[in-house]
């Protein structure tokens, strides 16, 4: 996975916040997952649309944390969220 990847929400994906965290689920599986309010922005930029890459610029304004840093944060996630079928690419 790249930067230049777009990732796209299936939409038998549901996200619902619970108190600090946002709670994902695949509605058919039953497979969820849980984000912290870090995760869930980065989810919420990818359920706009954006490459990964721009997920990280648009992060990199609104965080004090290093490009390389969250890039491999945002990387991460989005594999973790593809190989549990909660995304896909494209």
């Amino acid at each position: 996975m790249k930067t230049s990847d777009r990732v796209t929400i299936p939409p038998q994906v549901m996200a619902r916040q619970v108190g600090e965290e946002t709670v994902i689920l695949d509605l058919p599986s039953g497979t969820y997952f849980g984000l912290d309010p870090i995760g869930a922005r980065m989810w919420q930029l990818m359920g706009e649309g954006r490459t990964l890459g721009e997920v990280c610029e648009a992060m990199l304004e609104e965080y004090d944390v290093s490009r390389d840093a969250l890039e491999h944060d945002i990387l991460e996630l989005a594999q973790k969220l593809l190989a549990q079928k909660l995304v896909s690419l494209g």
